[in-house]
C-alpha cells in the first residue's frame, strides 16, 4: 500500500488538514487562547508534574471525542486512532506545535477546528493532549480503538427450518423467518417474462429468445423454473462464455496485456477446460495456489513492474494479497505497508504470508523502509496448520493449498457462495464482498449456504442452482440505496442492476443475428472472450491489472455520452441496423420483431406509432440503425430487473 503524505502546516487549508476539519462549533479565537492560557497557568502552578495516564486521560477522551470518525473502519480525512501509528500520521512526539493534531483542536479558524461535531475540546482537555504529545504520545503495546469483529472459521452446522407456506427451497425456508422478524411483506412473484430474462442472463450472460420465452410460457408444468435452470447450467458452451468475465476479472487474466510478470502463459485455455468440466471449487483453488504447469502459476506469479517498486508491491506479496483476497474475502493491502488500521492484520503477519510465495524469507519493510528482520513463512490461521518455513517453495504451495481448501476452514466456502449470491442478487449476505469478518445480514443463511456447497463437493452448479431456483431469486426488483450501510440494509429481493459491458454488448449482437431466420443464424464471438476495448473499458469492463471481484454499478456520464454518440456503439448499431434493413420486412413486422427480439414483448399503439414515424415508409439500413439505437438505449434492454 503506496504512504500518503499529508501536510503539517498549521495554515494550509489541504490535505489531511482540510479533509478532517468541518467544525459547527464556535468560540472567538481570542476567547479561546485566553482560556487555553489561563489552564496552563493553573495546571503548573497547581499540579505537580506526572506523566499522563493514557488509560485514565487520554484513552476516555479520544474515545469520547475522535473515535466516531477516525476509529475502526472510519478513518475521515485519511486519519485514523486506532493505533500508535496511525496517530503519528498527525502527531510527533515530544513536539506538540509541529502536530497537525494540536494545530486543528486549538486553531483560531473555527472551519479548521477539532472535533468536528458535539462539544469542542474544553482548555483542560487541550492541554491535556498537548502534554501527553510532549511527553512521547505514550501507548500501551498492542492497544488498539479499533473493534473489529473476526468471522468464525470453522463450518457451523445449522438446522433447516421447517417448511411452510408450501415453501421447499432452503433458501426460502431461511428467508421465511427473518422477513416474519423484519416485518417485509410478502410481495408476488415475478412474472415469467422477468424471470425467465434474469436466469438467461446471469447463468449464461444473453437474453432470452422470443421463441424460448414463447416456450416457457407456453410450459405449464410447475416445476417449468427449476427445469429451464437446469437447462441453462447444463449448456457448459454458454456457460463458459460467460463465467469467464467474472473469472478473468478476478484472477487478472488479461487478454492484451501481460500482467503475469513475465510467465508467458495466460489463465484463458485453463478457465475454459476448468468452467466447461465444471470443476470442483477445491480443486480449482488447489491448483491456483499450488501450481503444476505455467497457465495455472499465472495467477500468483504477479506484476513485476518496471522500474522502482514499492515493497508492498513485489510479486510475491501481490501474491499474498490477491490470495487472501480471493480465497479468504480478506484485504491485506494495508497490512503489507504497515499495521493495518482498516482491521487488526499486522505487518509481521503479512510479510509471513508472502514468504510463503517466496524462494526464501522476505525482509521486512515498513512503509517501504527495510528493518533489516527476516519474515519466517506462515498460513495467516495457524489454528488451522502451519507451513514448514524451512520446505521447498513447492512443498510449501502444497501445504498452503491443502490448508486453503481443507474442511476445517468454514470461510472458505462462505466467501464463495457470497460471492455467488452477490452475482444473483447485486449484493451480497457479507458487504463488501472481500471484507468478510463483517457481520452478515443472515448468518444462518450464510453458513447453512457454505456447509451445503463442501458437502455437495464444492460444486459451483450446485450452489448457483439452488439459489436461482428459489422464490427469493422470483421476487420484485428493489431499488438499491446509494451507500447503505450494512447495519441499515434489509433483504427484500434482488437489487436492480445494469447489465455488464459483456452482457450488453452481447444482447446487441444477438439481437443483430436475430435478423434472420433461426435456422440461418451464425454463431458469434462473445464479448467475454474478445480484446479490452475503449468501449467495453466505459462500461465497466477493468483493466484486470488488479484483482477485481466486483464492478461499480453506477452509471457515470461517461457511459451516456459514449452509448448515445460514441464511435465503436455507432459502428455497431449501424451494423445491426443493416441487417435488419435487409431482411425485407414490412415496418410493422419489423418493429413487432425488434421489439420481441429487444424486450419480449410487443410495442404499445404509441410506441409503433414513434417507431413507425422515425422508419418512414421505406426503411432504410439508416432509419433501422436509429431505431435500434433507441430500443438499446431504454432501461428496459440495460437494466436487469
Amino acid at each position: 500500500m503506496n504512504k500518503q503524505r499529508f501536510p503539517r502546516s498549521p495554515t494550509t487549508g489541504h490535505g489531511l488538514q482540510q479533509r478532517i476539519c468541518h467544525d459547527n462549533h464556535r468560540q472567538t479565537p481570542h476567547a479561546l487562547a485566553v482560556r487555553i492560557g489561563i489552564a496552563i497557568i493553573f495546571s503548573v502552578a497547581v499540579f505537580p508534574a506526572q506523566a499522563v495516564d493514557f488509560v485514565k486521560e487520554i484513552q476516555p477522551l479520544l474515545k469520547n471525542k475522535c473515535s466516531r470518525c477516525h476509529s475502526g473502519h472510519e478513518a475521515k480525512g485519511g486519519f485514523s486512532i486506532n493505533s500508535r501509528n496511525t496517530l503519528l500520521e498527525a502527531a510527533k512526539p515530544n513536539d506538540s506545535a509541529k502536530s497537525l493534531l494540536y494545530q486543528l483542536i486549538t486553531s483560531n479558524n473555527p472551519d479548521e477546528r477539532m472535533p468536528s461535531e458535539g462539544e469542542p475540546l474544553s482548555p483542560e482537555q487541550i492541554l491535556l493532549i498537548k502534554k501527553w504529545i510532549d511527553e512521547g504520545i505514550a501507548w500501551p503495546k498492542g492497544y488498539s480503538f479499533a473493534e473489529w469483529r473476526k468471522a468464525p472459521l470453522a463450518p457451523r452446522v445449522v438446522k433447516l427450518p421447517a417448511a411452510k407456506n408450501g415453501l421447499k427451497n432452503p433458501v426460502d425456508r431461511f428467508l421465511q423467518p427473518y422477513f416474519d422478524k423484519k416485518g417485509v411483506k410478502q410481495k408476488e412473484l415475478v412474472d415469467d417474462r422477468t424471470f425467465l430474462r434474469r436466469a438467461y442472463l446471469d447463468l449464461i450472460g444473453l437474453p432470452p429468445t422470443p421463441e424460448q420465452y414463447r416456450s416457457f410460457a407456453g410450459d405449464k408444468d410447475t416445476a417449468k423454473y427449476e427445469k429451464v435452470v437446469d437447462a441453462l447450467l447444463a449448456n457448459d458452451e454458454h456457460y463458459m462464455q460467460h463465467w469467464i468475465t467474472f473469472w478473468s476479472d478476478v484472477f487478472r487474466n488479461s487478454y492484451t496485456r501481460q500482467y503475469h510478470g513475465g510467465n508467458k502463459y495466460r489463465l484463458t485455455n485453463w478457465l475454459k477446460t476448468s468452467l466447461k468440466a465444471n470443476k470442483p471449487y477445491d480443486q480449482f483453488a488447489h491448483e491456483l495456489i499450488s501450481p503444476n504447469t505455467g497457465e495455472q502459476a499465472s495467477f500468483i506469479d504477479g506484476i513485476k513492474w518496471r522500474g522502482t517498486v514499492n515493497s508492498s508491491q513485489v510479486v510475491e506479496m501481490q501474491a499474498a494479497q490477491n490470495v487472501a483476497q480471493v480465497f479468504l474475502g480478506l484485504n491485506l493491502k494495508c497490512a503489507s505497508c504497515h499495521d493495518s488500521f482498516i482491521n487488526d492484520w499486522t505487518l509481521d503477519q503479512s510479510y509471513a504470508f508472502a514468504s510463503v510465495f517466496a524462494n526464501a524469507p522476505m525482509e521486512k519493510h515498513r512503509c517501504d523502509k527495510p528493518t533489516g528482520n527476516k519474515v519466517a513463512a506462515n498460513f495467516l490461521y495457524p489454528e488451522l496448520g502451519k507451513v514448514d518455513p524451512k520446505a521447498s517453495r513447492k512443498v510449501r504451495l502444497k501445504q498452503l493449498a491443502d490448508l486453503m481448501t481443507k474442511k476445517e476452514n468454514g470461510r472458505f466456502s462462505r466467501v464463495i457462495v457470497n460471492r455467488m449470491w452477490a452475482s444473483f442478487f447485486s449484493r451480497g449476505l457479507v458487504e463488501p464482498v472481500d471484507e468478510m469478518d463483517n457481520q452478515p445480514w443472515s448468518s444462518d443463511l450464510l453458513d447453512w449456504l457454505a456447509r451445503d456447497f463442501a458437502a455437495n463437493g464444492h460444486d459451483l452448479k450446485h450452489a448457483m442452482r439452488l439459489m436461482t431456483t428459489s422464490q427469493a431469486y422470483r421476487l420484485p426488483a428493489v431499488e438499491p440505496v446509494p451507500n447503505q450501510k450494512a447495519e441499515d440494509f434489509t433483504f427484500k429481493g434482488p437489487l436492480t442492476k445494469r447489465l455488464r459491458a459483456e452482457q450488453l454488448l452481447d444482447g446487441l449482437a444477438q439481437l443483430g443475428e436475430a435478423a434472420a431466420p433461426p435456422a440461418k443464424r451464425p454463431a458469434f464471438q462473445r464479448h467475454g472472450l474478445r480484446n479490452l476495448d475503449r468501449l467495453m473499458r466505459i462500461l465497466g469492463r477493468p483493466k484486470r491489472d488488479q484483482v477485481a471481484t466486483s464492478r461499480d454499478n453506477r452509471p457515470t456520464t461517461l457511459q451516456a455520452l459514449e452509448l448515445s454518440n460514441g464511435d465503436i456503439m455507432h459502428k455497431v448499431v449501424q451494423n445491426v441496423g443493416a441487417k435488419w434493413a435487409s431482411s425485407k420486412r414490412k415496418p410493422d413486422q419489423l418493429i413487432e420483431d425488434l421489439f420481441q427480439n429487444a424486450f419480449l414483448r410487443k410495442p404499445t399503439q404509441d410506441e409503433k406509432r414513434a417507431a413507425a414515424g422515425l422508419l418512414g415508409e421505406k426503411p432504410s439500413a439508416a432509419t433501422v440503425a436509429d431505431l435500434v439505437w433507441a430500443l438499446v438505449l431504454q432501461p428496459e434492454f440495460q437494466l436487469l430487473y
